[in-house]
């Protein structure tokens, strides 16, 4: 079982933080039930539903990466010049968030990856989840992440209640607004456009660029400036 300290590619996680984590991340992107889904029994106390695990992991991997879920705010900066989206990222470069928060992820065939069958196992044995496998005997095509009643609740108190997780509770609020619509896919193909990720062998976990993202924000306030003292 993953514990938190130090592993053979950095920091780890508990499987218990890795639930948490994993709960709040769910309860903020889950989507509503169609009709096919509300006939299914187990179902019945479903409030929502996260589609695919290649979502579920890439959304993953922006939360236990400040580094890259930094750098992707400045992308999103220079495409409309948000000015909070700058800030944002400045925040989170400018502290050690990427260095103590980052929890690395393995490079798999379809991106990062990490095995989260025990944290989700976690969740589904206290009645907070139930996942369901889209495919056939030989071969699962989708995973499906239903959110139950209880583990909306859950979630809620753990968003009101537990000031030792507010960090995760932000973190996920802002990876979801990162993502907006996009589907799994879609963010597998935004997360390899940073060579690094995508540079990166399979089967080896996707190293940091905390650097690069930093050295990039100081090249951005400094074009600001330049500019600014054109403009004066």
């Amino acid at each position: 079982m993953d514990h938190e300290g130090e592993g053979p590619g950095g920091p780890v996680t508990s499987r218990e933080q890795d639930a948490v984590r994993l709960l709040l991340l769910i309860d903020g992107a889950c989507e509503p039930l169609n009709e096919a889904d509300r006939v299914v029994p187990l179902l019945e106390h479903a409030v929502g539903v996260m589609r695919t695990q290649v979502k579920l992991q890439k959304l993953d991997f922006w939360l236990r990466n400040p580094d890259y879920l930094a750098n992707e705010l400045l992308t999103e900066y220079e495409n409309d010049r948000e000015e909070a989206l700058l800030d944002i990222a400045d925040r989170i470069l400018r502290s050690e968030e990427p260095e103590v928060r980052r929890y690395p992820m393995l490079r798999h065939h379809f991106g990062a990856y990490e095995w989260l069958d025990d944290a989700l196992a976690v969740l589904r044995s206290a009645g907070l989840l139930v996942r369901r496998r889209r495919g056939t005997v030989s071969r699962v095509r989708q995973h499906d992440y239903f959110l139950l009643e209880e583990g909306r609740r859950v979630s809620r108190e753990i968003i009101r209640e537990a000031p030792a997780f507010d960090y995760y509770v932000q973190r996920v609020e802002l990876v979801l607004r990162l993502a907006g619509e996009k589907s799994g896919s879609e963010l597998k193909k935004q997360q390899y456009l940073t060579r690094e990720y995508a540079e990166t062998p399979r089967g080896t976990r996707i190293a940091s660029i905390s650097e690069q993202a930093r050295r990039r924000l100081t090249a951005i306030r400094h074009e600001l400036q330049e500019q600014e003292a054109g403009a004066a």
